[in-house]
């Protein structure tokens, strides 16, 4: 994978969300935040996450729909089971992804981070073939940014926010990137 401008990636299927904004000036990347989603909730396939990130879910589809209907979201990633990656949002933008949320006592996290959806669920495990991806999607991004740790958004939104979930594999994550500081540590 190679970047383009904006912080785009090449060998990436991109679809460009409305929803991000720019980043304040001198505002490096330096957080990575691991998110998960499922429309409707605990159920995979389809295409109504990319729906959802670019603004055109049809609340009438499903009950749970109009809950969230009106809603603009967006994460810079989105990592289906099968592994592959769309990107929604170049990475020198910010993404909507963090919401209400701290990090370390800074406020704000979409200003200084890339949000990472894997397509799962708290009730499942994640597919093995969206690990692989994960990796290589971090890799790039260390290439490029001066990313110092990776939380889940139940780290930087805590009795908000529950994911990634029990299932995610922070194990895996240790091992591959021992020098990182990875909330999950942090916290427990």
């Amino acid at each position: 994978m190679s970047w383009q401008a904006d912080g785009w990636l090449d060998g990436l299927r991109w679809l460009p969300s409305p929803n991000f904004g720019e980043r304040p000036a001198g505002e490096p990347v330096s957080l990575v935040v691991i998110h998960t989603i499922s429309l409707p909730p605990d159920e995979f396939g389809g295409d109504r996450v990319e729906d959802f990130f670019l603004n055109r879910l049809d609340p009438a589809a499903h009950p749970y729909f109009s809950t969230i209907a009106g809603l603009q979201v967006s994460a810079h990633f989105y990592i289906r089971r099968d592994g592959r990656v769309i990107q929604f949002v170049g990475c020198d933008q910010r993404a909507w992804h963090a919401g209400q949320s701290c990090w370390c006592e800074r406020d704000n996290c979409n200003d200084y981070s890339v949000g990472i959806e894997l397509e799962g669920s708290d009730t499942q495990p994640y597919d093995p073939a969206q690990y692989p991806a994960l990796w290589s999607l971090l890799d790039v991004l260390r290439q490029r940014y001066p990313i110092t740790a990776i939380a889940g958004h139940c780290h930087i939104a805590p009795g908000r926010k529950t994911d990634p979930g029990p299932f995610f594999d922070w194990p895996a994550l240790r091992a591959r990137y021992p020098g990182l500081t990875l909330a999950a540590e942090i916290s427990a």
